[in-house]
This record gives C-alpha cells, structure tokens and sequence, in this order.
C-alpha cells in the first residue's frame, strides 16, 4: 500500500511540471510481431487477413509498473492496389493510474517499381486518449504521522482525460531478401498535458529499419538467418537495436542488443513458433542498466492467425521479414 502511494505521490508531482516533461510511446520487443505498429507501411504485406495480439509486462518487480496491449487486423486488398489496417492499444502505468488507448486506421499504396523491388507508402490517422484515475492518486494532506493515509484530501480534481486526434506515415522497400524502412509517428505533435495543455506536446517520433533474409539450406526445409538494425528517436531519447534471428522449420529464436544514448539498456532473447495459421512468440528483456536489480527485466507475448484468402496474383511480391 506505501509503495503504491508514494508512487502516485511521484505521478502527480510529474503531472505538476508536466509543460516540462514530453512523453515516450509504449515500445514492444517482438518489432515484427507487431508490424504495422512499427510502421504503417507493413499493412497488407501478408497479403491475406492477419490478426495479431501483444502483450508487455514491463519492469515488473517495481509498484506501479507499464503493462500494454494491443491488437490489430491487416490484410491487402486488390481493388485499393495497397493494404489496409486497423490497431488498437493500451498502456496502463502505475497500476492504472495513467492510461493511454489509442485507435489507428492505416491504408499503405504498393508500388512494384520492377520485377525485384517494391515500395510501400503507408498513411496512418487515429485517435490518443489518456485518462488519469484521481482516486488513485494521494496527496499530502491525506496523511495522518502515525496512522498514515487516513484522510480525505482537499485538493480539487482536475481535468482527468485528454484525447486528440493524429497522424503518422511511413515508407517500406524490399526485394526477395532485402528490405527497410522509415516511419514518421505524430506528425502533428499534439497537445497531452493535462494542467498547462497548451505546452505539452507528443514528441514526433522516427523509426529506421534495415534487415534482410539469407537463406542457409536449399534442402526443402526452410531455413534462414535474419541480421536487422532499428533506430528510433523520440526527441531526446534515441536507441538503437541490433538483432539476429535464426529460422528452422516452424521455430525461431532471435537475439537483441538495446543500446539507448550512451548506455546499455538491455539484452533480449526471444522464441517463436509458426505452423499453418498460427504464430506464437515470447520474448524476455534482461535489463543491462543500473536498474537491473530492481526490474526482474520484461516480459513479451505474441499471438498470430494468418487467415487463408484467394490465390495471389503475379503482381503481388510477399515481404521477406522475421515474423517476430
């Protein structure tokens, strides 16, 4: 109950200087698990209906820790010559205490420039809601010296929800074993702060990926080593990720190192299952930081139904990327 107070303490004393203090986006490990929230560009690459569900216990050995869910639904459609796709998101921080949900409708044009290298440009236009829980929060009137929270607190409740609209784009190029891409999250930056709204702002947010496919056997198992590299910057906070993922037959395994600024941040590990429709991934984040004693890491889930759908036409180019 203490750890739990002081933290909401700490929440509104953040919420306080808030015209100071700009907001990170939720992040998932599992990148490719979630395609088309890292990139808009991704919807429709798998061509027939995909529906795909995440799960992010972050830090959770700490009180008040962030936990986000997400669920999406993409799938190429002929008549519109690109994708279309549709992602909804929670984040609850601090038990609950602050909680973002966020609603996004993406459509990304296909462009085959040649018959070894195709181009996606995807468009993105939602809807960011955070709500803070007032009566989760305590104040220092509330406290009694030897009884502890015992009281009521005077303080007025302010304004506990703001929602704005939004927009994001991104651009996504590949060939048979090659592909990257840029996104651009929050093109319009908007308001979030809940006291001073007029200063607080969502920072843009940049994504830089690279990866390719190389394929190990020609014995009729599919068999392939994947080498990636993902850049993110949110205003002043920038990482970078350098991973590998090996594929043998329906499983995966995957290695990740997180370098943030200039110091390490975390090591992660992962292991998927693919067969038939179904795709099943866990990822754990061993946290390298001077926090490492105190987080017990993070744990990630994915689950995958890649749907059947007519024949594909020869104009359509599947995406060679990791599935997780």
């Amino acid at each position: 109950m203490l750890k739990h107070s002081v933290f909401a303490i700490l929440f509104i004393l953040v919420l306080s200087l808030i015209h100071e203090v700009n907001a990170q986006d939720p992040q998932f490990t599992q990148f490719y698990a979630n395609p088309i929230y890292l990139n808009p560009a991704f919807a429709g690459t798998a061509r027939c209906p995909r529906m795909i569900m995440n799960y992010r216990n972050e830090w959770p050995a700490l009180s008040g820790t962030f936990v986000t869910y997400s669920v999406s639904y993409d799938q190429h459609i002929d008549a519109l010559q690109g994708g279309m796709g549709v992602i909804i998101l929670q984040d609850k921080a601090g038990e609950g205490t602050l909680n973002t949900t966020t609603g996004n409708l993406m459509y990304a044009y296909r462009l085959n420039v040649n018959r070894s290298f195709s181009i996606k440009a995807g468009f993105q236009a939602g809807y960011i809601q955070k709500k803070v829980d007032w009566a989760k929060l305590t104040f220092g009137d509330m406290i009694d010296p030897r009884y502890g929270f015992i009281y009521e607190t005077k303080e007025t409740e302010m304004n506990n929800t703001k929602g704005n609209l939004d927009l994001s784009a991104g651009v996504l190029g590949f060939s048979k074993q090659y592909f990257g891409g840029v996104a651009l999250h929050h093109l319009t930056q908007p308001y979030e702060g809940f006291i001073n709204t007029n200063q607080a702002r969502l920072p843009m947010k940049l994504t830089i990926h690279v990866g390719a496919v190389i394929p190990l056997d020609e014995s009729g198992e599919e068999a392939n080593v994947s080498p990636n590299i993902l850049y993110q910057k949110q205003q002043d906070f920038q990482q970078i990720n350098i991973g590998i993922y090996v594929n043998k037959g329906p499983i995966v395994g995957g290695l990740w190192y997180r370098q943030a600024e200039k110091n390490s941040d975390a090591f992660i590990a992962l292991v998927g299952f693919q067969q038939g429709m179904v795709k099943v991934g866990y990822s754990y984040d061993i946290t390298l930081s001077k926090l490492s004693n105190a987080t017990s890491g993070s744990h990630e889930f994915s689950f995958a139904l890649q749907f059947e759908c007519r024949p594909k036409t020869k104009k359509f180019r599947p995406i060679s990327c990791p599935s997780f």
